[in-house]
């Protein structure tokens, strides 16, 4: 028998738990999906002019990486740029980084393409920005530390099977002048500098290079400014309000 509460709804019995909202059999895998790859069920849907792009993980190139690394691959970074210079609704892009490196040819690749779009884009580095992300990091009109971030600068190395020839050498010297140049010409720091701390000793255990923490990062000239995640944001909205038509120079 029912009973009924002050408000005339039926009253719920204490033994009765309420029943969970039920979602309808067609949502359910995509449901199920948001939370593997997310852990919830959705994003909330934000219309916004930026596009964020993550570089995370390893660079991955030429070769395949193990399926247990993460990984950022550069044939699923590229098209995404592609789409954002064809985007008219996209007006800036933000680039978050955590990446220990990778692919050297593949990290350039990147950097070129985020150097040579007409859009503004601010680069954060979260983590880390090892080896070739030095590069992507310096690669946007504007660049970004968080504070307990980490940028290690050091000599290029080849991984597997090296050919012991002047060549070799000779190569090897050469792709780290292009490292090196296109870091020097999209950041403040000078390239004696960046060969000085490249070739640093003491800091890496059993290797050579620096290790730069946030604001240290700043003071070599590496990167513009030590902040986080609002910062960035706010500073890529004042780059894309100064390239609309009409704006005035503040």
């Amino acid at each position: 028998m029912l009973t009924y509460n002050r408000r005339g709804r039926p009253a719920r019995r204490r033994h009765e738990q309420p029943q969970p909202a039920l979602l309808p059999p067609q949502q359910i895998p995509a449901a199920l999906a948001g939370i593997q790859q997310l852990g919830q069920i959705q994003l909330p849907a934000v219309e916004s002019n930026i596009y964020t792009l993550t570089i995370i993980g390893q660079i991955e190139g030429h070769l395949t990486l193990p399926p247990q690394n993460k990984t950022t691959k550069y044939e699923h970074i590229i098209p995404q740029l592609v789409a954002v210079e064809q985007n008219p609704k996209i007006e800036g892009l933000l680039v978050l980084l955590n990446t220990v490196g990778g692919d050297v040819e593949a990290g350039l690749a990147i950097a070129e393409m985020l150097d040579t779009l007409s859009k503004p884009t601010v680069t954060l580095v979260l983590g880390g920005g090892h080896s070739i992300g030095v590069a992507l990091a310096v690669a946007g009109n504007y660049s970004l530390i968080s504070e307990t971030a980490t940028m290690t600068v050091h000599p290029i190395r080849l991984a597997g099977l090296v050919i012991g020839v002047p060549q070799t050498f000779e190569y090897l010297d050469k792709m780290q002048d292009r490292v090196i140049q296109f870091i020097t010409r999209h950041s403040r720091i000078s390239g004696e500098k960046f060969r000085e701390l490249m070739f640093s000793t003491g800091q890496l255990a059993r290797d050579i290079g620096t290790v730069l923490v946030g604001k240290d990062a700043v003071e070599v000239g590496l990167i513009d400014e030590s902040a986080g995640l609002g910062r960035a944001v706010a500073v890529l909205n004042e780059l894309i309000w100064e390239r609309r038509p009409g704006a005035t120079p503040s």
